[in-house]
């Protein structure tokens, strides 16, 4: 193996556990996420509150297109990301009204 593949490999090696742990991180991230919107939902639905707030998703989604130009995200990818999640939030708390 020549140096420069062994390096190739080392660095490739550092990405990978680097990709790792921002993975877990997501995760993890997520899953505080989903106990802080279970808790809203809970609270929704003992209030008889709808379980969707659509000028809240929309400045959300505002927000999260501005943060992905700031970390150099495509704003499209984050838009859709943050999308997912928050149709699994509604989902989330429909599901807690009935």
């Amino acid at each position: 193996m020549s140096d420069d593949t062994a390096r190739a490999a080392e660095l490739l090696a550092n990405h990978r556990d680097s990709i790792d742990r921002l993975d877990a991180i997501l995760v993890y991230t997520l899953g505080e996420r989903f106990k802080h919107t279970q808790a809203v939902g809970r609270l929704k639905a003992e209030h008889k509150l709808p379980p969707s707030d659509p000028a809240r998703e929309e400045r959300q989604i505002e927000r999260l297109e501005w943060l992905a130009k700031e970390a150099d995200l495509d704003p499209e990818f984050a838009k859709k990301f943050l999308n997912f999640i928050i149709s699994e939030v509604i989902r989330h708390h429909e599901r807690m009204r009935k």
